[in-house]
């Protein structure tokens, strides 16, 4: 979880955001474990959950309703050369 402050809002002064780093799911379909994490954000009062769709991400996005963010992340990748575009799907983020 990360609150975080909002300005001049009356009503709201804390955003409580929820993020999905790394999901591993062996017997339990990816889908129905990530809508089982949400329905937990949820009660546990959570105003905002985010994924990245990087690795097998794409394969729940849709289908739970995910929007797109408004596309702001910037990622600093240092001493790699690839020789053509990555797909989502391909690359794996260590997030510190």
């Amino acid at each position: 979880t990360l609150p975080s402050s909002i300005l001049g809002n009356q009503n709201y002064s804390i955003l409580k955001a929820a993020y999905s780093y790394y999901n591993v799911s062996t017997k339990t379909p990816l889908t129905q474990l990530m809508n089982d994490v949400l329905i937990v954000a949820k009660q546990k009062d959570f105003d905002v959950f985010n994924a990245l769709d990087v690795m097998h991400n794409e394969s729940f996005l849709k289908e739970l309703k995910f929007g797109p963010g408004d596309g702001q992340l910037h990622y600093y990748l240092y001493n790699y050369r690839i020789r053509s575009a990555l797909k989502p799907s391909g690359l794996g983020l260590v997030l510190l």
